[in-house]
């Protein structure tokens, strides 16, 4: 396989490609920079693509996804789309249909993998769809949880919950690898990781940008990895994440970069649940 789509087996005997390209888009960004920037993404090599009922931009993923199958740059089954359950749809009767509406914006027959978006309080009607064309991965996500998505970055590495997961067959998924830009979704006095000097030496030092270094750092330890972009070149230049390898002393130095910092603080609605996850320790 093309070193550009290297992939993580699921349990369920599926693949999911280790790099990512995310579609949340920034408050300052028209949608149609989305599906721009999809194209864009899938002809540097991106196969994996991440999107949301609650991101709203899927009419327009879908767009350049289908263009991109409609020029013969990829096919359908070359793409692994994930899409995610929003809150509101949690009631058993609600599921299949946030799923076929999600379908109707994409214009495509089925996704790959179907999160519930906030699993708390972990109740759903997900176990009710079946695995079927609309949704291969679907009762995998939820019955065997084989798929987890986070935040996960130098400065918030998760260390116990990759072990974890490591541990239970389940493949981690990192968002917001490359820290986050100022928008509504993000903690607004966080540091900027991108700016740490710890990551720009080891930049120098393997003639990378310290986004290649923050995002070579998820795929060496494991984690698939998500990473959003609106700029041709850095697209472009992230596929740059499987040209290089970091030392394991390289390792050992982002390893103590953590700092147990989150950029994307938890919707408050969830603060005070019993099952609120980010009183324990990474």
């Amino acid at each position: 396989m093309d070193h550009k789509h290297q992939c993580v087996a699921l349990n369920d005997g599926h693949f999911i490609p280790v790099l990512g390209f995310g579609t949340t888009v920034p408050d300052k960004v028209p949608k149609s920079e989305v599906i721009k920037a999809t194209k864009l993404a899938i002809e540097a090599g991106f196969r994996h693509i991440d999107s949301a009922y609650v991101y709203q931009v899927e009419e327009e993923v879908g767009l350049a996804i289908r263009s991109k199958i409609e020029d013969g740059t990829v096919k359908r089954e070359d793409i692994f789309y994930t899409s995610k359950l929003w809150s509101t749809f949690h009631k058993p009767d609600l599921v299949r249909p946030s799923l076929e509406q999600s379908l109707k914006k994409l214009q495509l027959d089925y996704v790959d993998l179907f999160l519930i978006h906030f699993p708390l309080p972990l109740q759903s009607g997900m176990s009710l769809l079946p695995k079927d064309e609309q949704g291969k991965a679907i009762s995998e996500a939820v019955n065997l949880c084989d798929t987890w998505e986070v935040e996960c970055h130098p400065f918030l590495n998760q260390r116990k919950l990759l072990d974890f997961c490591k541990s239970n067959d389940i493949v981690l998924v990192a968002y917001g690898a490359l820290g986050s830009p100022r928008d509504r979704w993000t903690d607004q006095n966080t540091p900027v990781l991108l700016d740490d000097p710890v990551l720009g030496a080891l930049a120098k030092k393997h003639n990378r940008t310290p986004a290649l270094i923050a995002l070579r750092y998820q795929l060496q330890r494991g984690v698939v990895v998500l990473v959003k972009s609106f700029n041709e070149k850095r697209i472009k230049e992230n596929m740059q994440v499987f040209e290089f390898q970091l030392t394991p002393e390289d390792m050992k130095i982002l390893d103590n970069l953590n700092r147990n910092v989150r950029y994307y603080p938890v919707v408050d609605v969830f603060y005070g649940h019993p099952n609120y996850p980010h009183f324990d320790e990474c």
